[in-house]
């Protein structure tokens, strides 16, 4: 679904992703197939439950130093940011919110990352 060798972000495939030459997957391996991306480290986005993305659900990025927040939504598009949730990232200084298809959110995601954006990255591995 996704490679780019430049990386951070390697490639991803449903409910894989490899970042710096580690794997993080549904499998159980790294943090499973929920990510948070911030200042370079991988942690797994223990928050996101459903396919209703809530305020709560986004508080492990609001308390850093992030310009701008990238939401994979999935592999096809099926967990929504709720209005209420967009307003709480905006509301706590994050400038720009980008929501897309997890593979497109990976890709925006290094490309944003070697132009030297102070971004992060929320995403699910599958649905």
């Amino acid at each position: 679904m996704f490679q780019d060798s430049k990386g951070p972000i390697e490639a991803f495939s449903w409910g894989r992703f490899l970042i710096n030459g580690e794997i993080h997957a549904e499998s159980g391996e790294g943090v499973g197939k929920d990510i948070c991306i911030i200042d370079g480290r991988v942690t797994a986005w223990k928050a996101r439950k459903g396919h209703r993305l809530k305020p709560k659900m986004v508080a492990c990025v609001l308390d850093h130093d992030v310009d701008i927040l990238i939401i994979g939504n999935g592999v096809n598009g099926a967990i929504k940011v709720l209005k209420k949730t967009q307003e709480t990232i905006i509301d706590h200084g994050i400038q720009k919110l980008i929501i897309k298809t997890t593979p497109e959110a990976c890709q925006m995601y290094n490309q944003m990352l070697l132009q030297g954006e102070k971004v992060a990255l929320l995403a699910h591995g599958t649905c």
